[in-house]
């Protein structure tokens, strides 16, 4: 069995080899046993339920919550060769009737559903009628009520164990603790499930993490070089969202909004611009970001405190899929604690659960202050231990500078006392500078012995320290008052001097050498041909309706980009290219690397001579013999020029009117949407071909911007 897994790997995924665990979960889960695993976003979760499904005969039923990664799975898996449907609520009654059809007819490999349609009366008895191979439920942490997505649809999945007892069941997620993982185990009835934990290391993603200070100029900053990267900024509420979207296009980046204000259409508009563009960035609340399956994204900038280490991880954990350089950064300010521990105290969650909670958000803020390597902190958090400082984060790389805090602290403790521990940071700072704020003489404080104390330290270093008191339990903020500070038992020996606190400096402003990117790996004189595979790439998508990363990975092209294949045995060796994608793809792609489209201005040469004879009344065949192309580069072409509204359709191609319909027809069967190129190619009966199909649908692009 595993050498046909390693065959199948190679063959319809490009892949030589299995990457840690995966092979013997595939194996595993191939037998028919159940399983959970647990691996890194990025870490090749889907190879472990979509190979098993291969090795094994019938219909692979996948839970998947959201819409949009479900087709951008179906999608990833259809270009690969294996057929894949979604049903979900965006489909017409035709269409799910005939994606029924096609599964009776043993057509389909993959099915992907939403957990709510799958525990529906109708839909069980449906799947009774059908072979299954498996169930693979996905982001399966949605079932546990202690975890930090939870998700009540989710619980309802049990049920699949009790009505199909010999279909295995695989459960996936990136992020789950021990009680977690047992939860998810017991809710879904896992037969004797293997657990499989895989390394929550991300060694690619570099990360850094910064006091506020001006966040907005800050995030600018870090944005600097990136303006053709594709990223995600998280923000805490929608009207911050806003603001930063609109500052960020003020300042020349390509960024739109997504939160749970904006209506549903401006959300999957949004959301399809970043899945399908290049470089554009998304700002958002955490309502955008799972099913986010998009490979290159270079960043992820957190301009707010996530509420846990398990949100952390699995929000920054978008950044870098394909393995390639990436980013984490994030400000934080002691706002964000209060603002986090407000929403907390103030929810209706029992009081064990806000204490879990607010356990979490203090790991979250220890996080930030931690004076060690980022990595190891972050991985002990996950019971994982990483030996070595892993010399990538801002910790590693910038040797963090610390100071002897015991007396500072004494003085700030004492302020805190003397002032009755009822008041905020802003105030006992105050106090301890010698402000004669009008609060301070109303209050009498002026006269306290703290008054004035702390003149040495600037207001900067006296907010940071209580930020940081507050991170090892000095202090902690009264959240039954107004929000003030009071002191904890650990703080007794630190103001009797039997404690020394040693804590970090903040570090003012940012370094200027930066971590490596992706572009940084690419050589002077490579940078012509890279952009020349991604304009490729992006056509290739537009004509297919798909994201980019669905014809191909960065990694993959950066493999072409250093390989240099001449023949299409030398592509068959890349690391991502199957013998389908090899098939659809190798030759226009061999066609650039061998020179014969290499720049973006060659490219442009060609599109100009094309719509120009296009103009002049010449036919596809003709324009191809006279700049000896192929006529499918003749209409992707066209198809472009059309889409750019420099020529009609008719000026493209001379279609008979009845036919014209027919085809425009077909194209807008679907309400609200056109039809891809595919599906009306199989309609018509492949009696038209396709390039007049993607200039028609590139025509009809505009109803529908």
């Amino acid at each position: 069995m595993y050498k046909r897994a390693l065959s199948i790997l190679k063959n319809t995924f490009g892949y030589d080899s299995f990457r840690g665990q995966q092979g013997v979960i595939v194996e595993h889960v191939a037998k028919g046993c159940d399983a959970l695993v647990l691996m890194p976003t990025g870490g090749g979760k889907s190879i472990c339920f979509q190979l098993p499904a291969l090795l094994r005969d019938g219909v692979a039923v996948v839970v998947s919550p959201l819409i949009a990664l479900m087709q951008d799975q179906v999608d990833t898996l259809n270009e690969l060769g294996v057929k894949a449907a979604a049903l979900n609520s965006s489909l017409s009654a035709q269409e799910q009737r005939t994606i029924a059809k096609e599964l009776l007819a043993g057509e389909i490999k993959f099915l992907y559903v939403a957990p709510e349609r799958l525990v529906q009366e109708r839909m069980l008895n449906f799947l009774r009628q059908l072979p299954l191979a498996l169930f693979a439920i996905d982001e399966a942490h949605c079932v546990s009520q202690w975890g930090h997505d939870f998700r009540p649809e989710y619980l309802q999945l049990g049920e699949l164990a009790k009505l199909f007892p010999t279909i295995p069941l695989v459960a996936l997620t990136a992020t789950a603790d021990t009680r977690t993982q047992q939860e998810i185990i017991e809710r879904l009835h896992l037969k004797q499930a293997k657990t499989f934990i895989d390394s929550f290391n991300r060694p690619n993603i570099f990360y850094q993490i910064q006091a506020k200070n001006q966040p907005k100029k800050q995030l600018l900053n870090f944005l600097s070089d990136k303006h053709d990267q594709a990223g995600i900024v998280y923000c805490m509420s929608r009207k911050r969202v806003e603001e930063t979207a609109e500052y960020l296009q003020d300042q020349g980046y390509l960024a739109l909004p997504y939160h749970a204000g904006l209506s549903n259409s401006v959300r999957a508009a949004n959301q399809n611009r970043f899945l399908k563009e290049e470089g554009i960035i998304m700002v958002a609340t955490i309502a955008f970001g799972m099913g986010i399956d998009k490979p290159n994204v270079r960043f992820v900038a957190h301009l707010d405190l996530p509420k846990s280490l398990e949100a952390y991880y699995q929000e920054t954990g978008r950044a870098g899929r394909d393995g390639l350089p990436a980013e984490a950064w994030m400000v934080y300010g002691l706002q964000d604690v209060l603002f986090n521990q407000q929403l907390v105290v103030q929810s209706e969650a029992s009081e064990q659960h806000k204490r879990v909670e607010l356990y979490k958000l203090q790991t979250m803020l220890g996080l930030c202050e931690e004076i060690r390597c980022r990595r190891q902190a972050l991985l002990a958090y996950f019971d994982e231990t990483l030996a070595e400082p892993c010399g990538y984060c801002d910790n590693c790389r910038d040797n963090v500078e610390t100071w002897d805090a015991t007396e500072a602290a004494q003085k700030a403790l004492s302020a805190v006392y003397r002032t009755g521990q009822r008041y905020g940071v802003g105030h006992l700072v105050d106090v301890l500078l010698g402000h004669n704020t009008e609060k301070v003489t109303a209050l009498g404080h002026q006269h306290l012995s703290v008054f004035g104390i702390g003149r040495l330290h600037s207001d900067k270093t006296w907010r940071t320290l209580f930020r940081q008191m507050i991170v090892r339990g000095l202090v902690e903020i009264d959240l039954d008052g107004f929000s003030g500070l009071r002191l904890t038992p650990l703080a007794r020996p630190v103001l009797r001097g039997e404690e020394h606190l040693q804590l970090r400096v903040d570090q003012s402003g940012q370094r200027s050498d930066k971590p490596r990117t992706v572009i940084h790996q690419i050589q002077e004189g490579e940078k012509e041909l890279w952009e020349a595979l991604r304009i490729l790439r992006r056509q290739l998508a537009d004509e297919h309706n798909v994201p980019p990363y669905v014809i191909f990975h960065d990694a993959t092209l950066l493999e072409m980009v250093r390989m240099k294949p001449r023949t299409l045995g030398d592509m068959a060796m890349i690391n991502g290219i199957g013998t389908h994608k090899l098939e659809n793809y190798g030759k226009v792609f061999l066609d650039v690397i061998n020179g014969q489209e290499v720049s973006d201005s060659r490219a442009q040469d060609i599109q100009y001579e094309v719509v120009a004879l296009a103009r002049a009344g010449m036919s596809v065949q003709q324009i191809a013999q006279q700049l000896n192309c192929s006529r499918k580069v003749v209409y992707r072409t066209l198809a472009t020029g059309i889409r750019q509204q420099q020529l009609s359709l008719e000026q493209a191609i001379d279609l008979p009117e009845n036919l014209l319909d027919k085809i425009q027809t077909s194209f807008l069967e679907d309400e609200g949407k056109l039809s891809s190129v595919p599906k009306v190619y199989k309609q018509l009966g492949g009696q038209v071909e396709e390039g007049i199909l993607y200039c028609v649908q590139s025509a009809l692009a505009d109803m529908f911007q």
